[in-house]
């Protein structure tokens, strides 16, 4: 298992990989989010051991870099989710059904993923989403329109909807 640190306009963003799958994005360098990704890592049952290399995410990179210089809508890169059926069913939905440029609400996701009821649930995946941006959680909002929880922070999120309404 790998990991790297990528600087984005958003600050350093801590990618990990397990074999040729992106595994995990934090907002934060690898020293402050240690802690975290370890306890991640811990309770998936996945190795505590992440080797620092570059090499293994030079295509993420590369579509990342795309992504914030408005050349690219989507990503084409391997990811692997770690969470519940339910998370992954969200997860999945978030990354194959609100497009680029786009937004939907919780109620929304609830809907497509056949548990209209599941609002809440849906809003604590989006939380528990472990590759932000690639599967772009920062697309969903309030059913009103607000803006309304993002894992790296309300300002991340406004940035990105910003990115993604210029292009």
């Amino acid at each position: 298992m790998y990991y790297t640190e990528y600087e984005s306009p958003l600050g350093i963003l801590t990618l990990i990989s397990q074999e040729n799958y992106l595994i995990r994005m934090e907002f934060g360098s690898f020293e402050d989010k240690h802690q975290k990704i370890n306890k991640w890592l811990s309770k998936n049952m996945l190795p505590l051991e992440l080797k620092k290399d570059q090499v293994p995410f030079q295509d993420i990179l590369e579509q990342l870099n795309e992504y914030f210089y408005q050349k690219r809508r989507t990503f084409t890169i391997p990811y692997k989710f770690y969470g519940t059926s339910f998370q992954q069913k969200v997860w999945e939905a978030l990354a194959t059904q609100v497009p680029y440029g786009t937004t939907c609400s919780y109620q929304e996701i609830a809907h497509i993923v056949g548990s209209p009821k599941a609002v809440r649930a849906v809003g604590g995946a989006n939380n528990q989403n472990p590759i932000s941006i690639i599967v772009p959680c920062h697309r969903i909002i309030g059913k009103s329109g607000k803006l309304v929880g993002y894992g790296g922070g309300i300002d991340k999120k406004e940035f990105l909807l910003r990115l993604e309404k210029k292009h």
